[in-house]
């Protein structure tokens, strides 16, 4: 998955913040995540095609939320594209 940002936007931050919680949830029942930040701020091309849109999510090379990201879509989005279990964090 992939963060596309700059440094001092709050909504990169609250996205941040649910990817991370997500991830967690995801950890613990094996599946396995990295998460990629990407800098508008320190390439050309992604300030060119992104700078209206932060934060962007991607999961692979898709993107999947612009702006905000919904913390159960973006689970099941990555449990969806890891092939992992369909238990969900959000519904124990």
């Amino acid at each position: 998955m992939t963060l596309i940002g700059k440094p001092g936007c709050h909504l990169c931050d609250d996205a941040r913040a649910v990817i991370e919680q997500v991830r967690s949830a995801l950890t613990a029942d094996g599946v396995a995540t990295e998460l990629v930040e990407l800098d508008i701020l320190a390439d050309e091309e992604l300030a060119r095609l992104h700078s209206e849109d932060i934060p962007v999510v991607r999961i692979g090379e898709k993107r999947h939320a612009i702006w905000h990201v919904d913390a159960e879509k973006f689970e099941a989005a990555v449990r969806r594209a890891a092939g992992g279990a369909k238990k969900s964090f959000w519904r124990r």
